[in-house]
């Protein structure tokens, strides 16, 4: 069952109003309880912000109505966690796309090729950074940290001319007040925007981007001193580039910076925010020694060892903000663990300067749990969202008051104790079967070289071949017919037949374009990793449980809660179907059990790795029944792949030994004429780059175009590659449509460092999220540029 007081909080989630008065008088005893929240979800409990953002898009909506929708969501969070009693509740942390593109606005460093004349930057500038519009493209995207969330990366040189630019933050702490909720307004703190910025183009590679901060901390001071004169009390920099590995020069900077900061922060308490691993200990001496910092927040679910530098050298007097329940996976916290380790360090920084938080902000989790009707009681009873993660902030801090609630501890103890016990989670077979993988390395048989050759006797393609990444666009009848099929509106028969003609006008517009190696489109699918775990076991699913990716773009991941094997075929029947219909390669299209552990809500009981292999296996078995359908083409997309790289370095080859392994596991037994792809999205892969060649796939596909084609800076530098590769010619992540000529000066830039006879030709991802009237002419343009150079080729032979 759900547990009561989270209940409470849950039915508080579609309220436009949380008076203290409907809570009782013991309740509001505890309003000022030592309680804190990281960050929280933006998008809604039912996706409204995306809603809203893609009507405003289309131009079915004004930017009031957009506004509306963004300050119902703003209020609704603030009274939700006032009226649960969290006393340091977070303002500014409510992003339109992107909290680093919001610090970019604020500091005015808007790229000149936006012509943005000044002022307070509006919608059409700041959308523009964001996704490009129809004249120049957006800015480059990449992970953050190791989660699936993506920042847009500031472009900065020595000529970038801050100004103070958005008032956003000023604005939204004002917005908070007047509804009675004081709030502490949170920033990418000055030193991580800096060190999460690239240096713009034009601007030597080497230029140091910290040379800057003397430019942006006045701008800093100029929100700190509006936000002290509007009644703030408390503000909070994320400083969360503290638990890289960073050299002294850059460790200096955070010193510099906050000693700078000091006069302007006077009167106002600063907490410095670290989340997502262990802080170093030269790092955290650095940290703790902050001038003119009250408190440290601290990731204590991922950052383990950071527990015995507190215990050892936290220094006195200092706010600790012990971030002990779980920002970035849905299971619910083990209260009285919890309160153990709470307990421990309220003796080492005394009980008036300890503070119960969140790991990390919860925008890497599901919204709330009381919108999921559909999970058995079982399950559900496992979990926490945000909404309840808030509820288990605050029971954590009554309890270390002395006011603990029996009740929900007990509840949340009977939870526990069920989830160990419970025989759906283990499978005695599929353990078994995992544990033998480790007595080989798996990988084929013959070089790369060879296959390649065999390959193409059988697939005969021209130099430069093009496909795509997978996905076409989703239309909105397809998403209705989807939607009917799972509400049994529809039958088998009739969502069979509307896939059916989906991928043939699918394969019948790639046949016109000319592309080489086609591919089915995907529109059976919802999502690259919920459509395969909904096929396996051990997997549970949310009917709301979206995140935020990017922008609009939320992804539900899956639950991953027991053993996980393949019960029966999952893309045979629609890969088979759509070559039917060609005479040209069909490619296959899996996820890789890499792709589909980062992007799932992950079990907590066992190793990551082992879950991975047992993923793995279940790959294996779908890749072996492909080939066997007379599929010669498999993709196995490992987009995830990098961003589940430790975010220290020392922790690196141990990833990526059972990463890597992982996917070759899943390949293995093919015949050499079978030729299998990959496909990686938006990261930084220069320093993996080895591992991705021991991957041993045939073909690669990667994002190279919206990244200023950083990934040929390796091939340049001497790495020799000779499996085949296709990186990205134009960022599908924008509107724009790129010139055939744009795209033809890409290709001649890859034919500089690597060879014409492994080069591929490709979009930089899959089709999904665009239209129709974007993705024909941009693909056209795709096609004719490499037949262009085809012919300039054959030429100069």
């Amino acid at each position: 069952m759900i547990l009561v007081r989270s209940l409470r909080f849950c039915l508080a989630i579609n309220r436009t109003t949380c008076h203290p008065l409907q809570f009782s008088k013991m309740d509001l005893c505890f309003r000022t309880m030592a309680s804190h929240i990281v960050g929280y979800p933006r998008m809604g409990p039912k996706r409204e912000l995306k809603f809203a953002l893609e009507s405003f898009w289309d131009g079915k909506s004004s930017a009031e109505d957009l506004q509306k929708v963004a300050a119902d969501l703003r209020s609704s969070i603030w009274k939700q966690m006032s009226g649960v009693g969290i006393k340091y509740i977070p303002s500014n942390t409510f992003s339109y796309y992107d909290q680093v593109l919001d610090t970019t606005a604020m500091l005015g460093a808007v790229p000149s090729r936006y012509n943005w004349n000044g002022g307070e930057i509006g919608f059409d500038t700041y959308f523009s950074m964001a996704r490009g519009n129809a004249s120049v493209p957006a800015m480059e995207m990449t992970k953050w940290f190791d989660t699936n969330y993506h920042f847009i990366v500031p472009e900065l040189g020595p000529d970038v001319q801050f100004s103070y630019a958005s008032h956003k933050a000023v604005t939204e702490y004002k917005e908070a007040k007047a509804l009675g909720v004081d709030t502490v307004p949170v920033f990418v703190g000055p030193v991580s925007y800096l060190l999460l910025s690239k240096p713009a183009k034009g601007v030597e590679k080497t230029f140091d981007l910290l040379s800057l901060l003397d430019k942006i901390l006045p701008i800093y001071k100029e929100v700190i001193a509006e936000l002290k004169e509007a009644g703030a009390t408390w503000i909070q920099f994320d400083e969360a580039t503290l638990v890289k590995d960073l050299e002294g020069y850059q460790l200096e900077a955070f010193t510099k910076a906050y000693s700078e900061l000091e006069s302007a922060c006077s009167g106002l308490n600063v907490i410095v925010a670290t989340y997502f691993a262990d802080v170093p200990a030269e790092a955290f001496k650095t940290l703790t020694s902050l001038p003119g910092v009250a408190g440290f927040t601290f990731d204590l679910i991922r950052g383990e060892k950071t527990l015995e530098l507190i215990k050892s050298s936290f220094p006195s007097g200092k706010y600790l903000f012990a971030g002990v329940v779980d920002g970035r996976n849905i299971w619910a916290n083990d209260l009285a663990g919890s309160l153990t380790v709470l307990e421990s360090l309220e003796g080492i920084v005394g009980k008036d300067k300890l503070v119960v938080s969140t790991s990390c902000s919860l925008l890497h989790t599901a919204v709330d749990l009381i919108n999921e009707t559909k999970l058995d009681d079982e399950i559900k009873s496992w979990l926490a969202f945000a909404a309840q993660k808030v509820v288990e902030v605050n029971a954590l801090a009554k309890a270390l008051a002395g006011h603990k609630d029996e009740a929900y501890f007990s509840a949340n103890a009977a939870a526990q104790a069920s989830r160990k016990s419970s025989p759906r989670v283990t499978n005695e077979s599929v353990q078994k079967a995992a544990a033998a993988l480790r007595g080989s390395d798996h990988r084929r048989a013959t070089n790369v070289s060879a296959r390649l050759d065999a390959q193409q006797k059988k697939l005969n393609l021209p130099i430069l071949p093009t496909t795509t990444i997978g996905s076409f666009p989703q239309t909105i009848e397809l998403r209705r017919v989807r939607r009917e099929y799972k509400a049994k509106k529809i039958s088998e028969e009739e969502y069979v037949k509307a896939i059916k003609e989906e991928i043939f006008k699918v394969v019948q517009l790639q046949e016109e374009l000319d592309i080489d190696v086609l591919v089915h489109g995907e529109p059976e699918r919802n999502d690259m990793v919920e459509y395969f775990g909904e096929q396996l076991s051990g997997f549970a699913f949310t009917a709301n449980g979206w995140v935020q990716s990017y922008g609009s773009r939320c992804v539900k991941p899956p639950i991953i809660y027991g053993d996980v094997s393949r019960p029966k075929a999952m893309t045979v029947f629609w890969s088979s179907m759509a070559q039917e219909m060609t005479k040209r390669p069909m490619k296959g299209m899996l996820t890789g059990p890499v792709t589909i552990l980062n992007w799932s809500f992950v079990r907590n009981d066992q190793p990551r790795f082992e879950t991975c292999y047992q993923i793995a296996l279940a790959i294996k078995d779908e890749v072996e029944d492909l080939e066997k359908a007379g599929i010669t083409v498999i993709q196995i997309d490992e987009a995830a792949l990098r961003e589940g790289l430790p975010l220290r370095k020392a922790e690196h080859a141990f990833y990526l030994d059972w990463a890597v392994h992982s996917f070759r596991i899943t390949n293995v037994g093919v015949a050499d004429t079978t030729q299998i792809h990959t496909h990686m999205c938006y990261s930084n892969f220069n320093d993996i780059i080895h591992s991705i060649i021991n991957m041993d796939a045939d073909v690669i596909t990667i994002e190279n175009s919206r990244s200023d084609e950083k990934l040929l800076s390796v091939f340049r530098e001497g790495v020799k590659y000779g499996a085949g590769i296709g990186p990205g010619v134009y960022d599908i992540h924008s509107p724009r449509i790129p010139s055939m000529e744009e795209i033809a000066d890409r290709v001649n830039k890859m034919l500089a460092v690597l060879e014409t006879n492994i080069l591929w030709v490709n979009p930089d991802c899959g089709l999904k999220t665009r239209k129709y009237g974007e993705v024909k002419p941009a693909l056209l343009n795709m096609v004719t540029a490499a037949k262009k150079l085809r012919a300039e080729l054959a030429s100069a032979k």
